[in-house]
């Protein structure tokens, strides 16, 4: 094994170079060395495995004929390194097949011997340029969006769900992502759009459950002037303003079966028909679905087309409740806290023992979303660094939350300073049709004791199967 640094050690790079020929690896020491760069050279694959096992490996030449072994085998295991080197295979057998096989594996190019001394010093930096990006992207993401490589979510069903993130990432399939309230369903989104080809382009969120239907489908498709009152101007949707970004539909289980239509339509034409329009427009975007609801079951109830869940559910992304994450709430807390730490300049803030106790047996019916502000809350108001149980809030304790009270029975009452959002858990069921009994079966007044909107109360409802004519005297609307 030789190595040997060329100017300043690693400043332009280390290559290792793998030929089983030494006349090839002192050839390419001595030009990759006057280009400024350092150089190991192996003779085979073991000890090209000895050197990436090391890490510190930029870009990778090696033959494709190495006595015994495969520049393939090389390859493989380069890719397979954390952060993988980029790799450039070398044959005198420059068949198409091979070529194919190489880059089918990941290498970043194929050269023939013999090459001349420039293509290869390009093929270099251009090789070495990519890795630099990537690296660049990579630290983009890390700190944009913590925790997308796994860093927060280390427990078997977690590395499932970012295993197929990273599969799914380059291509322009549509994707459903399904989990409840509070399991980072954007987060998914998000990370599924910055891995691919898409990641310098938009990504555009849209709550389908914030608008009525003309105005939903107005954002999405657009509108020309005149097309109803307030439409003074031309106006493109997001499919066609996110170009060749990614369009993600947060709520879909919530839109209006009327747009329901439309959005299968444009799915299936790639095209979109604004508002007031008869004229078709072309439009680039992926699609990224996402929902709290069960959409097999809102189809069978007729709420959801079949046809559009078809449309939607090409690849599935299903997030697992918090609860369900074995090892990670432990790891979430402190990760949360370190920000918090940070953002605070309280650098020894940290949980007791028995408050990271506390909340690994919690449930989180709010999920990830609710032991984020559980840990904020805690981390603002402790006067001390060391966070202990009383820091917690009452329901993670075990203490009886003091806006819900109890009635005569065991049913619980509603009263002031409660939200169902922060509450919902096994016993979610309980508090409904609690809520309906105290509200004389106003649905309205019902959600307001609840601290939920009419609609999620309606679809909170529906989920548990308490319809309309559930006593006592039937549920009004009003």
């Amino acid at each position: 094994m030789t190595s040997a640094p060329g100017g300043d050690l690693g400043a332009r790079g280390h290559i290792l170079v793998v030929d089983d020929e030494l006349s090839m690896r002192e050839y390419l020491e001595l030009l990759l060395q006057r280009e400024g760069y350092t150089v190991t050279s192996v003779a085979g694959v073991k000890g090209a495995c000895d050197v990436l096992a090391q890490d510190g490996v930029d870009l990778v030449i090696s033959d494709l004929k190495l006595g015994t072994g495969s520049g393939l085998d090389v390859l493989r295991v380069a890719r397979a390194r954390p952060a993988s080197p980029e790799v450039v295979l070398i044959t005198a057998y420059g068949t198409p097949a091979a070529a194919v096989e190489a880059m089918r594996e990941g290498a970043y190019d194929y050269i023939c011997k013999p090459f001349d001394n420039e293509e290869m010093r390009l093929l270099v930096q251009k090789a070495l340029e990519k890795r630099s990006l990537r690296q660049e992207n990579s630290g983009l993401r890390a700190r944009l969006f913590p925790g997308l490589d796994g860093v927060v979510g280390q427990s078997a069903r977690m590395q499932a769900v970012w295993a197929l993130v990273e599969k799914v990432a380059s291509g322009r399939s549509t994707v459903l992502v399904m989990g409840e309230s509070g399991t980072g369903k954007e987060l998914v989104g998000r990370a599924i759009h910055m891995r691919g080809s898409r990641a310098a382009r938009p990504f555009l969120p849209f709550n389908c459950a914030a608008l009525n239907e003309g105005t939903l489908e107005s954002e999405l498709f657009g509108h020309v002037k005149g097309a109803f009152t307030g439409a003074t101007s031309d106006r493109s949707g997001l499919l066609v303003a996110a170009g060749d970004g990614t369009v993600m539909l947060d709520e879909v289980g919530e839109m209006p079966l009327a747009t329901q239509v439309k959005l299968l339509r444009v799915l299936q034409e790639r095209k979109v028909k604004p508002v007031g329009s008869a004229a078709e427009i072309p439009f680039q975007a992926r699609v990224i679905a996402a929902t709290n609801r069960r959409l097999e079951a809102e189809v069978k109830a007729g709420r959801f087309r079949e046809d559009l869940f078809y449309r939607l559910n090409v690849i599935t992304v299903d997030l697992p409740p918090l609860r369900e994450r074995s090892g990670d709430i432990s790891l979430l807390a402190n990760f949360f806290l370190s920000r918090m730490a940070e953002e605070l300049g309280r650098p020894a803030l940290r949980f007791a023992p028995e408050t990271l106790a506390l909340l690994d047996r919690y449930t989180f019916p709010g999920n990830v979303r609710q032991l984020q502000n559980i840990v904020e809350r805690a981390a603002t108001l402790s006067d001390s660094d060391l966070l202990s149980p009383a820091t917690l809030p009452p329901a993670v304790r075990g203490d009886s939350d003091p806006a819900v009270r109890t009635l005569e029975g065991g049913e619980p009452g509603l009263g002031a300073g409660f939200n169902l959002e922060r509450h919902l858990d096994e016993s979610e069921r309980r508090y409904l049709i609690a809520a309906m009994k105290q509200a004389g079966g106003v649905k309205t007044r019902a959600a307001e004791l609840l601290g939920l909107s009419f609609r999620s109360f309606r679809y909170r409802l529906a989920k548990h199967g308490l319809t309309d004519d559930m006593e006592p005297g039937g549920m009004g609307d009003a």
